[in-house]
């Protein structure tokens, strides 16, 4: 079995992650699990945040070139077979 995990690192957050999301919501039958990580507390947000997905299918490699073309993200990429 194969498994390959997208890092989606999202800068200046409340500008950028729309266009994320809607990626997101492209591929959204490609992500098997999805965990959104950012520094939050009682007062304040962080201006950034990190997104892991794993992700399957064929679409995989379109997902990964368009999340690359968004503005203010980074992705690095995981691949593990048994």
């Amino acid at each position: 079995m194969k498994h390959t995990i997208f890092g989606i690192h999202i800068t200046h957050r409340t500008e950028n992650v729309p266009a994320v999301q809607a990626c997101l919501t492209k591929y959204g039958c490609n992500i098997r699990t999805r965990l959104g990580i950012h520094d939050a507390d009682a007062t304040q947000c962080s201006p950034s945040g990190l997104v892991l997905v794993d992700v399957i299918g064929p679409e995989v490699e379109d997902f990964y070139d368009e999340l690359q073309t968004l503005k203010g993200v980074t992705v690095k990429r995981m691949d593990f077979e048994d």
